[in-house]
C-alpha cells in the first residue's frame, strides 16, 4: 500500500504542476493522448461536450467532451475527437462551458439517518431553546396522545442564547414537559452523540433520578439530582427499548414501507447535491439484507459502500463471509468494512481527550466501545478480509486507535499498509500522531464542513492553544503522505458537497472568520478528497473516482468551475446534472 500511495501522490503532483487536474492556470484542456480513433467507433449512448471536464486522472487531465456506452465512460477528449462517437441515437448534452467532474462520493454519512431526518422535526436551524419548544408544541397539536415526537439537529453552541438555569450549557426539560405532558419527546443532538427527552419519554423507559449512568454515557442531572432530560452518548440507549416498543405498533410491512420511503428521500437529497456514491457508516446485518433486496429489485438510486455496525465480535466472526459483497458490473451495493466507535463527539463532551475539557474539567471524554473489543474486531477483520473504520474524534481516541491497529497487525502478521484501515472523523490529532497516518497507511476520513460549522466553539472546549495544535490538521496530514477523504457526516450536517468543498479550501466558519487557515486544502486536493481519494478508501479506484474510460459514468455537472471560480463565489455553485451509470438521475429545475 505504501508504494501505491506514494506513486499516487506523485502522479497527482505531476497533474497539478501541469494543470492536469484542473489548476487555476488551466494550461491543458486536452488529454495526454488521443482518446480513440477518429473513425469506425461504435456510437455512444451519451455524449457530454463543450465544457471543462476534470477527469481527475493525471494521464488525461481536463478535456472538453466525453462519451458513454452503457454504464461506463467510453472515451474522453476534445470536442473534435468525441464527435466521432455521436450517432443518430446518441443523447448529446451540451455543457455550454459548464464544469463536469466525477460524481461526488460522500465519504462518511448515515444513509437511512438522512432519510429519517426528512420524516421528523428538523432542528438544525433553530436559534434558541424557545424555538425548539415551539416546534415540539406544533407537532403535539397534530399528534394523538401517547404518540412519540421525534426531532434531530439542535446544537446548544450554535444558539443565540440558553436559559439561565441550563446545566452544562443545555436547558432542562421543564418547558418541554409543559407543552408535551402526554407525548414522549426524543430530540437528537446534531452530532448524534446526545439526546434530549421529556419526562414522558424518561418514564416510558423507566428512567428516574436514581437510574445509574451506563458505561460510556451520562444521565445529566441538575444540582438537586433531578435528571434534566439530556442523555450523553450511550445513555441514549436506555430509551431504545421503549422506542422499539412504540415502533412495534407497525406491522413488518408498514415498517418496510417506512424504510423504503427513507431510502428514496435520502436518494433524492444525495442526487440533488451531486452525490453518486455514498459510504454508509454503518448498518446492521438486517439493514444490509434490506439494501440487498432493494439492489436486486433495481431500487437503489445511488451506489452504497456499507460498513457493518452494531454486531458482536462473535456474530461477525461467524457470518461476515456471508455478507462480503464486492463490486460486480454496474454495482450499487458493496460490503467489505466494519465500523467501530471508540469515543463520542466534542460538542457533547464525549470526545476522548488526552487532557480534560477546558469548559468541563471534570471529564476528558467518554469511551464508548472498549479498546479491547475494537482490537478483537480488528483481528476478526484481518481473518475475513474486511476493512476497519473506527470513529475517533478526540486526540486520545485517535492515538488509541492507531495503537490498537498496530497491535492487531503485529498479532495477526498482517501488512497494515495494504489494508487501508481508516479513522473516521480524525478531527483532533496530537502533532506527535500526525505522521503515523502516512507511515502506517491509515486513512484520515474527515468531514471538512465540521470545521466551518463547529470552529467558532471548538476553542471553548479545548482552549485556544490546544485547538490550534490539534484541530483538523489537513496540511500536516497531506505533507506526511496520508490519504485524506471528505464527506459531511449527514445528517449531522447537510449532505452539501459544495459547502464541504468550500470549507476544505477556505476554512471559512459560519461567523465569517477562518478556522486555522494554514491547514486549508488546495482546490485540486479538495476535489481529490471528494472523488478519487474516497474511491481509494473503499478499494474502488478501478471503477470510480475519475472519468477514466472503463470506469463508471458517474458524473456531476456544476454551474461553476470549482477549480478557478473566485473563492468567495464557490458557495453559489449549483448542481445542474447528476448522472449515475450513464443515466441522468437529477436535473436542476425538473
Amino acid at each position: 500500500m505504501k508504494q501505491i500511495r506514494y506513486s499516487l501522490a506523485a502522479l497527482l503532483t505531476i497533474a497539478i504542476l501541469t494543470g492536469g487536474c484542473g489548476g487555476a492556470s488551466d494550461q491543458s484542456t486536452e488529454p495526454a493522448a488521443p482518446a480513440a480513433p477518429a473513425a469506425n467507433v461504435p456510437p455512444a449512448d451519451l455524449v457530454l461536450r463543450g465544457g471543462k471536464i476534470a477527469t481527475v486522472d493525471p494521464a488525461l487531465g481536463n478535456v472538453e467532451a466525453l462519451a458513454v456506452n452503457g454504464y461506463q465512460v467510453t472515451a474522453v477528449g476534445s470536442n473534435a475527437e468525441i464527435a466521432a462517437y455521436v450517432g443518430p441515437e446518441t443523447e448529446v448534452i451540451e455543457l455550454n462551458g459548464r464544469f463536469a467532474m466525477p460524481g461526488f462520493i460522500e465519504g462518511h454519512g448515515h444513509y437511512m439517518g438522512l432519510g429519517r431526518s426528512k420524516q421528523i422535526l428538523d432542528l438544525r436551524n433553530v436559534s434558541n431553546w424557545g424555538e425548539v419548544v415551539s416546534m415540539v408544541s406544533g407537532a403535539v397539536d397534530k399528534a394523538q396522545p401517547g404518540e412519540w415526537i421525534f426531532g434531530r439537529g439542535w446544537h446548544q453552541d450554535k444558539w443565540d442564547s440558553v436559559p439561565d438555569d441550563a446545566v452544562d450549557g443545555v436547558p432542562r426539560n421543564d418547558s418541554l414537559n409543559a407543552v408535551s405532558p402526554n407525548n414522549p419527546v426524543s430530540l437528537g443532538h446534531a452530532s448524534g452523540h446526545a439526546g434530549f427527552f421529556n419526562d414522558a419519554a424518561l418514564a416510558a423507559a423507566g428512567i428516574d433520578d436514581d437510574t445509574p449512568d451506563p458505561a460510556g454515557g451520562t444521565i445529566v442531572r441538575a444540582p438537586d439530582g433531578r435528571a434534566t432530560g439530556l442523555m450523553r452518548e450511550t445513555a441514549q440507549r436506555l430509551l431504545s427499548e421503549a422506542i422499539g416498543i412504540y415502533q412495534g405498533r407497525l406491522t413488518p410491512e408498514e415498517m418496510e414501507q417506512v424504510d423504503r420511503e427513507r431510502v428514496m428521500l435520502a436518494a433524492d437529497e444525495a442526487l440533488r447535491h451531486g452525490i453518486t456514491s455514498f459510504q454508509d457508516a454503518g448498518t446492521s446485518f438486517e439493514g444490509i439484507e434490506f439494501f440487498r433486496k432493494l439492489e436486486e429489485e433495481g431500487n437503489l438510486p445511488v451506489r452504497l459502500y456499507v460498513m457493518v455496525r452494531r454486531e458482536s465480535n462473535e456474530v461477525m466472526d461467524e457470518v461476515l463471509p456471508q455478507y462480503k459483497m464486492l463490486p460486480e458490473g454496474n454495482d450499487f451495493l458493496t460490503v467489505r468494512s466494519i465500523k467501530r466507535q471508540i469515543d463520542g463527539a466534542l460538542g457533547a463532551h464525549g470526545a476522548w481527550l488526552l487532557e480534560p475539557y477546558e469548559d468541563l474539567n471534570s471529564t476528558a471524554g467518554l469511551v464508548l466501545e472498549t479498546v479491547e473489543d475494537i482490537e478483537r474486531t480488528a483481528e476478526i477483520a484481518v481473518k475475513h478480509g474486511f476493512q476497519v473504520n473506527t470513529h475517533a474524534i478526540g486526540d486520545r481516541g485517535v492515538r488509541e486507535v492507531l495503537d490498537l491497529y498496530e497491535r492487531a497487525w503485529e498479532t495477526t502478521g498482517a501488512e497494515g499498509n495494504d489494508l487501508r484501515w481508516r479513522i473516521e472523523h480524525s478531527q483532533h490529532i496530537d502533532p506527535v500522531d500526525v505522521p503515523r497516518f502516512g507511515a502506517l497507511g491509515v486513512i484520515a476520513a474527515v468531514q471538512a464542513i465540521h470545521g466551518s460549522s463547529d470552529g467558532p466553539w471548538i476553542p471553548t472546549r479545548l482552549g485556544d492553544e490546544r485547538a490550534k495544535a490539534t484541530s483538523q490538521p489537513w496540511r500536516d496530514l497531506f505533507n506526511t503522505g496520508a490519504i485524506v477523504t471528505n464527506g459531511t457526516d449527514v445528517p449531522v450536517e447537510p449532505i452539501d458537497a459544495i459547502a464541504s468543498y468550500y470549507a476544505s479550501v477556505s476554512r471559512m466558519m459560519v461567523n465569517g472568520e477562518k478556522f486555522y487557515p494554514e491547514h486549508a486544502m488546495t482546490r485540486e486536493e479538495a476535489l481529490q478528497t471528494y472523488t478519487i481519494n474516497n474511491a481509494i478508501a473503499a478499494f474502488e479506484e478501478d471503477i470510480k473516482g475519475s472519468l477514466t474510460p472503463g470506469k463508471y459514468a458517474d458524473i456531476t455537472v456544476l454551474s461553476q468551475d470549482l477549480l478557478t471560480v473566485e473563492e468567495e463565489l464557490i458557495p453559489n455553485t449549483t448542481v445542474d446534472l447528476t448522472i449515475v451509470g450513464g443515466e441522468v438521475k437529477y436535473k436542476r429545475g425538473m
